[in-house]
This record gives C-alpha cells, structure tokens and sequence, in this order.
C-alpha cells in the first residue's frame, strides 16, 4: 500500500480535503510514505491535532476554494464538492479508491440503501469461523489504509461501500453486491438518479471473469456489466438465489434458516443471509459451517434490536430506519406491534408507501415525532381521508415524548419499536446516538 501511495503523490502538491476518521488515517499513511513536494488539509471546522511543520492547514467556510493549487486532491467520503468533479483541474481521488487500485482482486464490495452493515459484519464472521483469512473495512467504520498492513495474499477482504464511497470511483471489486436501492441521501445528491448511478459503480468497472450479486429489480441495464450476475429476489421473482420466507435456494440447493437459533429476526434480514449464502457457495464454503456460524453472529445494534422488557413491554431500536420500508419491514416481522415511533429530520423523501402501509396494518399506536412526523400528519389529514382508524395517529413533539406516550399507552405483552423512517441529523448526532437515547429514555435512566 505504501508503494501506492507513493506513485499516488511522489513529487505532487497534495490536499486532504476533509480531515475526520478517514482523513487522519490517509495523513498517517501519506506521512510514511512521504515523497510529496507540498502537503495542506482543508476541512470546515477547526484542526487542532499535531500535525507535522510543514502541513498547511486551511479552515472555515472557504476551505474549498483552494483545491486547483494542487495535483491530488484525497476527498473524504462526507464532503459534498462546491462544483461537477470534471471542472476541477486537479485528480480528486479517495483512500477507497486507492485501495482498491491496490487489492480489488480480493475485495468483495457491498453496497445497497440498506441491509449492508448485517451483510458485511454476518460475511466476515461466517468466514472467521470457516478459518478463512479475512479482514473487515470501509463504510462499517474501519478506514481501509488502517488495515491495508494486515492484508497478505490470500486476505479475503469484506468491505462495506457507501454511495459517498462510490460516488467517482473508476475501480470496482472482483465480487460486488448490489442489495437494494431506496430513495436516499437526496439531500446529498439532488436527484434519484445521481445517487443511483453512485451505487452503480459497485459493478461499472468489473472486468470479465467478476462476479455481482445484484437485487432481481434493479439488475444492469445491458453493455452496463462486464461480470457475471448473480440475481437474488424473493420466491416466485425467478431469481437465481431466491429467498423464501426461511429457506434460501440456490444452484439446486436448499438451505433452510435457523429461525430458533440465531438473534437475527424478520424476512429483511433473511434476504441478506441470503446474500451471504450465495457468496459462500462461489467462495465453497459449507453449509455446515454457515449453519454453525449464523448461531454464533451477533447482530449489529440499532437495527431491530431488542433492548429489554419494561413494566411487561418489550422495546425495540430500530433506529438505522431512515425510510419508509425499513420501518415497513419492522412492523411486518414484529408481529405483535402495539406502538411504532415514527419521525425524525426532513429530507424531503416521499412517505406515501408507509401512510398506505399504515393505513391498512392493525398496529394500535402510530407516534409521530418530529419534523417528518408532524409532515406525515398533515398528509394524512389532508390527503387521506379514508386512513383507516385515525385516532391511533398520536403527534408529539420530541423523543422524550414519544416514550413517555408510548410507556402509557402499550399493553403489556405486546412491543413498541422505534422505527423513525427519518434521518437523525440536526436532532442527534447520528442514528446511534438517537438509539442509545431511544434506550435510556426507555429504562429511566
């Protein structure tokens, strides 16, 4: 990797533009490899790490401005650039991108709106147990560069993608996954369109002999996809692996889920095993080792994660839900739903799939909070007469009353999920905030 690097900056004015997680790790590793004529960070906020003398260090509104004085540019995944990436003079590159220029063909890349983190983590764990050598890196929180030193020849690596990952890279990975695509991060992209073509260059710069397993409704168009596609659907869609209910088929095989057995819990989630399942039989790897495996997985938290019983209700954090089918797939594996928590900032995303989901479910309680909650109301008032049994809708503020309403209002025996379908950004730091919240309000603590 660091040879890379090298090539990447040798004799070059180079700019890390965003200097988070991401950003410290690529100084870290710019700085073994040296090489560059002029080193400068530019980032929104203040810097106050140590930083070698010779680094500049630009801040504050105008922090982009500069990006032409300089050969490379290594953009961090959050930072929305001020103008299209052609107009630049400059190469704007990423740590991913770099990566992958290095270890694409032992990258299994997965990206999809949702389900991605459980892919990956469920992934690296079955491989763990198989005895394959592995690492785990990318979007789950791991920068890439932090990791590059373990990776030796016959490393697997499970890298999780976001579209912000995605988004200019002109690499792909030898396996990719294409999960699913919802409407998303519009806020970021302006356009669903945009953001799609993000995702699709999980598959974009395959080459011949690559494999994708890609969601049966959103395969690529043709002469869009050099490698070979892997469909994964629900039963009856004719996919090649096909899900259904608790069994996954694929290559004339069954394999029939654990349900009793393991701590992941609704038809989402069996999808992404799914996923797994498939990978494992192009990567040989036994049943009986998936089976013994998906026991020993821990579920990531905030997603449909059950916290405790108190005072006889069961509460679940289901905080990851940022749109309207994650909290559909909450309600729909949680059978006996007393209260849903909906709500949080408004991105602009349409809610008119939930407010008809919601319409016809028997859920007693809907708390709507929020931005998007008090949104949602208003259209249910104003655009949905025939929503049937109204007064569940139950508008509150903020979190805080959300649980207090809710505490007073589930029946014991029965469970209340928080499911926001909303974004947690300007209310919470981020979804796991607002999770760690969701369960402290929830004890009393």
């Amino acid at each position: 990797m660091l040879e890379t690097m090298r090539n990447c900056i040798r004799n070059k004015k180079v700019l890390i533009l965003g200097f988070g997680r991401e950003g410290k790790s690529t100084y870290k590793l710019m700085q073994k490899a040296g090489g560059y004529e002029r080193l400068a960070i530019a980032d929104l906020n203040p810097i106050t790490d140590t930083l070698a003398e010779n680094v500049l260090i630009i801040t504050g509104e105008d922090y982009q401005k500069s990006l032409n004085d300089y050969d490379v540019v290594f953009k961090s995944p959050g930072i929305v650039l001020e103008q299209e990436i052609g107009t630049y003079t400059c190469e704007i590159v990423s740590q991913t991108e770099l990566f992958f220029r290095r270890f694409r063909n032992q990258i299994i890349g997965i990206t999809g709106t949702k389900g991605k983190s459980t892919t990956t983590t469920l992934l690296y764990h079955v491989l763990k147990e198989a005895g394959v050598k592995c690492v785990l890196a990318g979007n789950i929180g791991i920068p890439a560069f932090d990791i590059a030193e373990e990776i030796q020849e016959d490393t697997v690596i499970c890298f999780e993608m976001s579209s912000h990952q995605l988004e200019y890279m002109s690499v792909s990975p030898k396996y990719g996954v294409l999960m699913n695509i919802h409407e998303e991060h519009l806020d970021h992209y302006g356009t669903m369109e945009k953001y799609v073509a993000a995702k699709e260059r999980i598959y974009r710069n395959q080459q011949a002999g690559d494999k994708l397993i890609c969601n049966m409704e959103i395969l690529p168009k043709e002469n869009t996809c050099k490698s070979q596609v892997i469909s994964i659907g629900y039963e009856g869609s004719n996919a090649d692996i096909q899900v259904e209910e608790t069994r996954i088929r694929y290559k004339n095989k069954a394999f029939s889920i654990p349900v009793s057995e393991i701590k992941l819990i609704g038809i989402h989630n069996y999808y992404d095993i799914g996923v797994v399942y498939g990978l494992l039989q192009e990567l040989g790897v036994s049943d009986e080792v998936f089976m013994e495996a998906l026991k020993t997985y821990e579920p990531l938290p905030h997603r449909l994660q059950y916290v405790g019983t108190v005072d006889g209700i069961k509460y679940y954090d289901d905080s990851i839900s940022t749109i309207c089918d994650t909290t559909i797939q909450a309600l729909t594996s949680l059978k006996d739903t007393d209260t849903v928590i909906i709500g949080g900032m408004d991105r602009g995303i349409e809610y008119q799939e939930l407010i008809s989901f919601l319409s016809e479910h028997e859920v007693p309680n809907i708390i709507l909070m929020e931005a998007t909650g008090k949104r949602i109301y208003r259209e249910i008032k104003k655009n949905y007469p025939d929503f049937k049994a109204v007064e569940r809708i139950q508008p509150v503020e903020h979190l805080e009353d959300a649980v207090e309403l809710a505490k007073k209002v589930t029946r014991q025996g029965k469970s209340c999920v928080m499911s926001p379908a909303a974004a947690s950004y300007g209310i919470f730091k981020n979804f796991e905030e607002r999770g760690e919240v969701f369960v402290k309000l929830v004890r009393g603590e």
